[in-house]
């Protein structure tokens, strides 16, 4: 699969309803590691919740595999919580680059919202050069490996649509 795929229409227009200023959305980012995801989501002055803190703060590791269903677990629940709490806009900020993560945050019935990505189509290389030339330099296998296991938005399946700025069709942000 090619990493990100953009896009500035509606995924499904068939089943997308226009926003009211009821609705509540959820923006998911969606971009490799080192992509820029945080430093978008901190920049929109809106809540976040992040499956990477959860698990800081819970380990103090950044990677702990036995606890991976409470982060994500921990995850949903916050972003139920923050809609519950009367926040209308919540910002994933998360790779979100399988199908399996982004159906973790389906609407629920007693707490509907619209699901938007976030595409941060920063190359493979460039992230590679930021995990190399910062703290992180164990993320270029991390990387590498959601890269060539990215899975694209299927239209039929999930109903997403982008948050703005990013070109239709997919770019191949593969190449160097």
């Amino acid at each position: 699969m090619k990493y990100p795929p953009t896009d500035t229409r509606e995924i499904d227009a068939g089943q997308y309803t226009p926003l009211t200023p009821d609705d509540n959305v959820l923006i998911m980012t969606h971009g490799l590691p080192r992509s820029g995801k945080s430093t978008w989501a901190c920049s929109q002055a809106r809540p976040i919740v992040c499956p990477d803190a959860i698990r800081l703060a819970k380990t103090g590791l950044r990677w702990f595999g036995p606890i991976e269903h409470e982060v994500w677990a921990t995850a949903r629940t916050m972003v139920r919580a923050l809609f519950l709490a009367g926040h209308k806009t919540v910002i994933l900020d998360s790779t979100t680059g399988t199908r399996k993560q982004r159906g973790m945050f389906l609407p629920s019935p007693d707490v509907p919202w619209q699901r938007y990505l976030k595409v941060i189509p920063t190359p493979r290389d460039k992230c590679i050069f930021r995990a190399l030339s910062g703290p992180y330099p164990e993320l270029e296998g991390v990387i590498n490996f959601m890269a060539d296991n990215w899975e694209p938005i299927q239209s039929e399946e999930e109903i997403i649509s982008d948050w703005g700025g990013n070109s239709w069709p997919p770019l191949d942000f593969m190449k160097p």
